[in-house]
């Protein structure tokens, strides 16, 4: 009856960490132009994704304001 569950959250951060140091390894083996071509599609990723957040939380809010 003391058996408690325990939390997977930790070892899967362990996991992730592990696999983006493999990436990274990759990356460096292949070159500097394939790092540079993978930042840039990280960067045009993390800002489309923050543009429509921030679209689309403007748009709540003027849906929230009409209503009053």
């Amino acid at each position: 009856m003391g058996y408690r569950r325990r939390d997977a959250r930790p070892r899967l951060a362990l996991w992730m960490l592990v696999a983006l140091g493999d990436v990274v390894l990759l990356l460096v083996s292949a070159g500097l132009p394939v790092l540079f071509a993978m930042f840039g599609v990280v960067a045009v990723t993390v800002s489309g994704v923050a543009a429509w957040r921030l679209t689309r939380r403007a748009t709540v809010a003027r849906m929230a304001n009409a209503g009053e």
